[in-house]
């Protein structure tokens, strides 16, 4: 005899299409234009800051540099739907739910500058900084949210990765730990297609990547991440259910890299470039934007007035980074012991007796 024992399947949740029409309902917070420009201008300027890191990179100002071109509605619906007392735990592509988190763009510059000063958020004090290893940050979600609930504190842990990072152990450790334990946990997978050179087909046979929540019994669900408010209404969502005692949840979200993986990539050698052109109808700005002005809510002195400010506000960013005295030699030493090791402290002595003079 054969019986079915269990059986799944993947929700998709898509509010405007790419031309920017509602398919569905807008949920409530959608409703209030003031909430809709809000996540406009924060896609702006992430994608503003964005070029601008480029240009610091390929001048030398900056170090190797992770672009979320075309990926800006994943971090920012994310994020804006987060309480302050949560903590998000991102991967290196995620400074657009840094900043709506209160992260300034000086202290990204830093840290993309090899400056850890960087990671000293002055605002968003509890998340933690850019995590670079493949899906380890699953582990310190899981870790934090389990504190949480054993504090009995209505915070959650929220934590982005792409979508390679769900072919590694670490991401099915983590998540079968707060399947486990029940903790107040939210997974968000930014689906670009590609890990690296990778594309998403070659990492997993796996129908879709929501479904890998199922080994953890949680639940999973798709969203279009190129629609800005299905991603935060999937977000809210998820986040109301984990603060209540419901457990934790898997989003996957359906977007598209733009362009290269970092500065030290050229993803023209194995990607086909008319691909790559049919999904800039995809993306999620001029998306949201097109709603917005066949509403009335955007016109074109709005959209001139908020990239004038974004261009001053990044180049401000730029100056107070560029101003910003060298870090003392100790300070790669700071941080990780209360009492360095003596093998640290010869490390220590060499590089201050090497150290430039001023």
């Amino acid at each position: 005899m054969v019986t079915t024992v269990a059986s799944y399947a993947t929700e998709y949740t898509q509010v405007l299409d790419p031309q920017g029409e509602p398919v569905a309902p807008l949920p409530e917070f959608a409703q209030a234009p003031e909430t809709l420009k809000a996540l406009y201008r924060a896609m702006v300027l992430t994608r503003q800051f964005d070029a601008k890191a480029i240009a610091l990179q390929r001048t030398g100002k900056i170090g190797t540099f992770a672009s979320s071109l075309g990926q800006e509605a994943v971090g920012v619906g994310v994020a804006s739907a987060m309480r302050p007392e949560d903590v998000l735990l991102p991967s290196y592509r995620e400074h657009g739910a840094q900043f709506v988190r209160g992260v300034t763009m000086t202290e990204s510059l830093l840290y993309w500058g090899g400056d850890e000063r960087g990671s000293n958020f002055a605002a968003a004090r509890h998340d933690f900084p850019n995590c670079v290893p493949i899906g380890t940050q699953v582990c310190h979600a899981t870790g934090a949210a389990r504190a949480f609930q054993l504090r009995g504190e209505a915070r959650v842990a929220v934590c982005i990765m792409g979508d390679g990072a769900t072919s590694k152990g670490d991401f099915y450790e983590g998540i079968n730990m707060a399947g486990v334990w029940q903790v107040p946990l939210v997974v968000v997978v930014n689906n670009n297609q590609w890990a690296i050179s990778l594309p998403r087909h070659r990492q997993t046979a796996a129908q879709t990547l929501a479904q890998k929540a199922l080994s953890a019994g949680i639940p999973g669900l798709q969203v279009d991440g190129n629609d800005v408010i299905a991603v935060r209404q999937a977000a809210d969502e998820a986040l109301d259910k984990a603060r209540n005692g419901h457990g934790p949840a898997l989003i996957e979200a359906i977007t598209y890299r733009l362009g290269d993986h970092t500065t030290a990539d050229d993803a023209s050698r194995y990607r086909d470039n008319d691909a790559v052109k049919a999904q800039w109808v995809l993306e999620p700005v001029v998306r949201l934007r097109n709603y917005l002005v066949k509403r009335g809510l955007w016109d074109a002195a709005q959209e001139e007035a908020w990239l004038k400010h974004c261009t001053q506000a990044v180049a401000q960013a730029v100056d107070d980074y560029l101003a910003a005295p060298a870090p003392e030699t100790a300070a790669m030493f700071e941080h990780l012991y209360a009492a360095l090791p003596d093998t640290l402290r010869a490390q220590l002595a060499s590089a201050q007796h090497f150290a430039p003079r001023s």
